[in-house]
């Protein structure tokens, strides 16, 4: 049986969320685990399973309504224990200053570029390996 990794991602936009998963495929690269995902479409819902542990990667839509992906990553690294790492789906370039002031590990934009979009996911699954959490 492979390893799995399991990716919450966070939308209120259902096509967001089926872009992160196409882009991703069954693995983002040869050297990390397949992906499960688990999609959100509220800030609850996301809270909610992260507070149930076993989530290895966030994905979050900076630009989900009512809460933007900026504030819900700086509010569960504030908020749970051993928070996984975030990767945010950001609209410019020129946002990423809001991503770096959220705390998130990495961020791409929208709309998703499939390379980009599985470059980054896979570089914090080898990260989050590496450390052994």
């Amino acid at each position: 049986m492979q390893p799995t990794a399991t990716v919450l991602v966070y939308s209120d936009d259902s096509n967001t969320r089926e872009q992160v998963r196409l882009a991703t495929g069954r693995r983002p690269a040869p050297d990390v685990p397949v992906v499960e995902f688990l999609e959100c479409a509220t800030p609850a819902a996301a809270i909610k399973e992260l507070d149930k542990g076993g989530i290895d990667v966030c994905v979050f839509d900076g630009e989900a309504v009512p809460m933007g992906g900026m504030g819900l990553c700086r509010q569960i690294k504030d908020e749970v224990f051993q928070c996984p790492p975030v990767l945010l789906l950001i609209a410019r370039p020129q946002d990423a200053w809001l991503a770096t002031w959220s705390r998130a590990e990495a961020a791409v934009t929208l709309p998703v570029e499939p390379v980009e979009l599985a470059g980054a996911l896979a570089a914090l699954l080898r990260q989050k390996r590496l450390q052994g959490v």
